[in-house]
Order: C-alpha cells, then sequence, then structure tokens
C-alpha cells in the first residue's frame, strides 16, 4: 500500500494514518496547505515520509505561482518552503528536503518559470525514489546483524508507512524475514497516539510477520524474561556525534537494553543525520498538545482539569547505541569520527 502517490493531474494522495488501521483513505491534497496540515495532524507521519510529502507539497505550491521572474519565484517558493517546515521542528529529513528542492532551483541556468516549477516536481520525484532504494539497501545490510532466529523489540512505526515504502527499522525486519530467518516481532504500543499498535502491527499483519502487541511499560520485563535478542529503532534526527531523536520511549528502551546487555540498534537514512548539530542536547524537541495525552480515541482517560506533558520524541545518548544501519552501511562507535566519514564517502559517490 503506498504511503504517498503523485497523480497525473498533480495532485498529491497521502495515506490517512490517523484512521488505521480501521479504514485506508487517501487524502487528496491539491495545494501545500493541505499538506502542511498532514504533515502537523500526523496523516502523514515519519522523518523520510515527512521529507517526501514536504518536497511534493514545495510542488504544488510552485505550480501554483504566477511569478514575474526567476528571483520572485525563488523568493516565493521560499516562503512556501518555510510554511511547510514550521509543520514539525524535530524530524530533520523536513528541512533537508525543502532544502534540497530549493538549492536545485537555484542551480538551474533557466529563468523560464515553468521549466523551473517541472524541475522542482523531477527533484521530488528524485527524492522520493532515492528513499525507496536506500530502504531496501538498509534492510539488506542490517538483516545481517539480526541472527537466524530471534526475537526483536522495536517502538512507534519506522516502516513502510514512515517512509517512501519499505521501511528503515522495520525495512531491517522485512529483509531478515524475506532472507529465511525466523523473526518474531514484539511492537511497544507507543502512547499517546499509539502508532506501534496501530500501524507497526497492521504492518507486520500485512507482511505475514508475526508480531506481538507490548504495553510501553512492559518493555523491561520482557527483557528480564529472556524473551527479546535485540531491539531495532528508526530516527527522526540524528546528532553529528550520533545521539539519536525518536520517539518518546525510545530513550528508556536504550537504557534497558544497555541493563540487559542486549543490541540496540537505529535504522535511519544519511539525510536523518544532520551534521550542523553536534549532539543530541541541541536537537529541538517537539510538544504537542496536551489532549494527546489526556485522551484515548477522542474520550478523556483523565479527570477533569488534569495537567499533562506530551513531548513527542526524547535523545538517546550514542553510548547506548549498538550501531546505526545506514543505506551506506552500518557504523559503528567512534560514532562522530564514522559518521563523518560516511557522509564524505558518499559526497564524493555523488
Amino acid at each position: 500500500m503506498d504511503t504517498m502517490r503523485w497523480l497525473e493531474d498533480g495532485c498529491l494522495e497521502l495515506l490517512d494514518q490517523t484512521a488505521l488501521p480501521s479504514q485506508v483513505i487517501y487524502l487528496k491534497c491539491r495545494n501545500y496547505h493541505h499538506v502542511a496540515q498532514a504533515i502537523l495532524r500526523l496523516a502523514v507521519r515519519g522523518a523520510p515520509a515527512i521529507g517526501a510529502a514536504a518536497a511534493y507539497g514545495l510542488v504544488l505550491g510552485a505550480q501554483q505561482l504566477n511569478s514575474a521572474d526567476k528571483s520572485s519565484f525563488l523568493a516565493e517558493v521560499g516562503a512556501i518552503a518555510a510554511h511547510l517546515s514550521a509543520t514539525r521542528p524535530t524530524a530533520v529529513n523536513l528541512n533537508w528536503a525543502l532544502n534540497r528542492m530549493q538549492k536545485r532551483l537555484r542551480a538551474s541556468r533557466t529563468t523560464a518559470i515553468d521549466k523551473l516549477k517541472a524541475t522542482l516536481l523531477e527533484e521530488a520525484h528524485r527524492i522520493y525514489q532515492e528513499d525507496l532504494t536506500a530502504n531496501r539497501s538498509m534492510g539488506q545490510l542490517g538483516q545481517e546483524l539480526l541472527p537466524k532466529i530471534a526475537n526483536v523489540l522495536t517502538i512507534c512505526n519506522a516502516g513502510a508507512l514512515a517512509t517512501a515504502g519499505y521501511g528503515t527499522a522495520l525495512g531491517v525486519i522485512r529483509a531478515a524475514w524475506d532472507a529465511g530467518k525466523r523473526i518474531g516481532v514484539f511492537a511497544c504500543e507507543t502512547r499517546p497516539l499509539l502508532q506501534g499498535a496501530r500501524l507497526t502491527t497492521w504492518e507486520l499483519q500485512e507482511a505475514g510477520i508475526p508480531v506481538t502487541l507490548i504495553t510501553d511499560g512492559m518493555a523491561g520485563y520482557l527483557m528480564a524474561s529472556g524473551k527479546v535478542d535485540l531491539v531495532i529503532v528508526g530516527a527522526d534526527r540524528i546528532a553529528a556525534n550520533g545521539d539519536t531523536a525518536n520517539k518518546i520511549g525510545t530513550y528508556g528502551l536504550a537504557v534497558l537494553a544497555k541493563h540487559h546487555n542486549l543490541p540496540f540498534y537505529v535504522a535511519a537514512p544519511l539525510s536523518t543525520i544532520d551534521e550542523t548539530i553536534a549532539t543530541g542536547k541541541d536537537i529541538p524537541i517537539e510538544e504537542r498538545e496536551k489532549s494527546e495525552v489526556l485522551t484515548l480515541g477522542g474520550h478523556p482517560i483523565a479527570p477533569p482539569g488534569t495537567s499533562a506533558w506530551n513531548p513527542a520524541f526524547d535523545t538517546t545518548p550514542n553510548h547506548l547505541i549498538s550501531a546505526i544501519i545506514t543505506e551506506s552501511g552500518v557504523i559503528y562507535q567512534n560514532y562522530r569520527k564514522n559518521i563523518a566519514r560516511t557522509l564524505n564517502a558518499k559526497l564524493f559517490e555523488r
């Protein structure tokens, strides 16, 4: 099932993940405001998917511009990019994709507005396709870390729904399963919005991979009981030193995995690494509406007037991470040195 698809009539369709698993609904986005709203309310979610959706959102915005010249066009596109960028502060792929799109425009030698608009669409398609390719490469490289028989713990949803397709953390699991390994998955429900319960279990069931749902608070006892062999998670932003921001609850899993001597792997494309941020302390953490914590399925679960705190992400320090799986290879400690080396090698390839 497609996370998103570009239609020939110039419309972006996004799978509304807030309706899953009970309903499969595609939202028709005909302007960048529709895309921004979809990102903001988590109809599309997951760092790579947000980046690709924002790229197409920029295309939609640009197509409706009537700029007089290239300079005006670039300025107006920049304003649209700023609007899209403001929707989610933690996932670096959002700004990465928007900056890449604008860089491609600035590098174009043409001044014809129609050709500039076509250039944007080409670049959005390229971002989408590159993510698909990267995910499959990540899966093949990462699955080599998994034993032939393994139970894997994950949190949130880092599958096809969080990307252009196939997935990051779940992509590794898919690849291991396809390689004939006997893999079972424990999925944390992922409060407050239940991405693990609603999305990860649905994806794995669709793929025929055994999955068991647990509440977030069960992870420690699960590890102590010897029922899990390793942890694999995705990432929304990775600092230059390897500190990683991911869905709230990830840090707790990393601490527990360290205590129980279990490998803790992060799977993410290189585009999720933000070299401009030295450590995890500098990663902006999105705080969402308190109502997400105080309700479940629209129904109140706490007394009226109860206060709540709702950070959407937490940061896992690099010393708790066994390895970072990317499309260009598996990165180990020393992360600062090896991340820089991997990124430089990728830049040289281009």
